[in-house]
């Protein structure tokens, strides 16, 4: 077991990565090189045969699958079709959202015309380098045996992102899927038709088509992907809850729970909110969004419980302060700002520690016998419950022979029915459906 102390020197040489991978992928500074564009990875010599090749490490397909299959190689034609269209129009941009800075964000490499070589062409999308970094600085020297012989630091150098550190590779997708001081999907956007933010590491790269291989000496690699993919999300999280509270346009609604507010009417007798009551809040103020901790809480207290510890007594003062109807919004932002460093410090630990079977299951098991609790802190947190079991229990399953699943597949997909219509979402009923998968891995053995 990690006591607090190593977590934290994990934790800084984690952040150490991390900020000056983030660093070179923003553009702050030219020093690593410009951006190419997808071309120069396009080669059948490189990365763009059609059929995996044995003979070296990558398989040498990997610009083919991105570019026939994976959706980001079309996040830039998005902004021109109808959908995207009209919330450009609800928004009242003041130009089209495939030329508009707040939709490229994220939709492309949006860059300067500094950091652009003349092969670069923003209508490929999110490509090679919105993930792997600036290739201009390391296209020749990585094709070069040597390569692999340079440090992860020496890598980052030249422009290059070390995304086999999970706690990158996360904080790397968090840049669109949670937001950043220049990337952010309000309450506005939501409102003007852009779907709101959802995301689970695992979860989501298990239903891309994958153009990497993890490493083969950790069997229980997408265990780990999960928890620091948790710890990264929640992070991120806190800090843009941080940052928002101290903007002008406090309050941001999209940091509570959506259907706490968008919901069927109901006769107050079959009110299950008003059955639930607001403990810790005023009532009529719609709770707080705290997805991204309720199941990250378990994996952290089996990992370094005195800190974990501490993140749940600053979440709980948050969660108090986010349900007040006038919450001190600074308060708020120095509350989030704790907890943003606890999640940090866990995620240290949890990107450095060993996986196993024992682990995920007691973290499965504990997550589905929480159902109450997390059903009544709403549909998101339901979600990201649901997502959680099913991507912890495709890890299991590939390591557990003769293993009886048919149960627990249609137990966890029940859950998933349950979120099929949002605004329609039932708490007590969501429990019930987790209880049944909790039962079911209760006999797990």
């Amino acid at each position: 077991m990690l006591d607090y102390g190593q977590a934290a020197l994990r934790a800084a040489a984690c952040l150490t990565l991390v900020l000056a991978s983030t660093s070179a992928s923003q553009g702050q500074s030219s020093a690593v090189g410009k951006y190419n564009g997808p071309g120069g990875c396009a080669s059948s010599s490189c990365h763009g045969s059609i059929q995996p090749k044995t003979i070296t490490r990558v398989a040498q397909n990997e610009y083919s699958i991105w570019a026939a299959q994976d959706k980001h190689a079309r996040a830039y034609q998005v902004l021109s079709n109808d959908v995207s269209v009209r919330i450009g129009k609800i928004l009242t941009l003041n130009s089209p959202p495939n030329q508009n800075q707040k939709c490229l964000a994220c939709h492309a490499l949006s860059l300067g015309p500094e950091l652009r070589a003349q092969t670069f062409d923003i209508s490929d999308g999110v490509s090679c380098e919105h993930c792997h970094g600036p290739a201009a600085g390391w296209l020749g020297a990585h094709t070069v045996k040597a390569w692999e012989s340079r440090t992860a630091e020496e890598k980052s150098q030249l422009g290059m992102r070390d995304l086999r550190d999970l706690a990158i590779r996360s904080h790397t997708c968090l840049h669109c899927h949670v937001g950043t001081e220049e990337k952010s999907v309000d309450h506005q956007m939501i409102a003007a038709g852009h779907p709101d933010l959802t995301f689970e590491l695992n979860l989501f790269s298990a239903v891309m088509p994958r153009h990497w291989k993890d490493p083969d000496e950790n069997p229980w690699f997408g265990t780990k992907e999960w928890a620091v993919g948790q710890g990264m999300q929640l992070r991120d999280s806190l800090q843009r809850l941080s940052r928002r509270a101290r903007s002008s346009t406090w309050p941001e609604y999209s940091e509570l729970d959506c259907f706490a507010c968008h919901h069927s009417l109901t006769a107050a007798k079959d009110s299950w909110r008003q059955e639930a009551g607001y403990s810790g809040r005023t009532p009529g103020v719609p709770v707080w969004n705290a997805a991204r901790f309720v199941v990250f809480r378990y994996a952290a207290a089996a990992t370094d419980p005195a800190a974990a510890g501490k993140l749940e007594l600053e979440m709980a003062t948050l969660s108090g302060l986010m349900g007040q109807l006038n919450g001190d919004r600074e308060q708020i932002a120095a509350s989030a700002d704790r907890a943003a460093e606890l999640a940090h410090s866990l995620t240290g630990s949890l990107n450095g520690r060993s996986y196993d079977q024992a682990f995920t299951l007691q973290v499965m098991r504990k997550i589905a016998g929480d159902s109450r609790a997390i059903s009544e802190q709403g549909q998101r947190a339901a979600g990201q419950a649901a997502m959680s079991l099913d991507s912890l229990f495709g890890v299991y399953q590939q390591h557990r022979k003769n293993l009886e699943t048919a149960e627990i597949k249609v137990g966890i997909a029940g859950l998933f029915q349950q979120l099929d219509d949002p605004s329609a979402y039932n708490a007590p009923r969501f429990a019930a459906q987790m209880q049944k998968v909790s039962a079911l891995l209760s006999a797990e053995k």
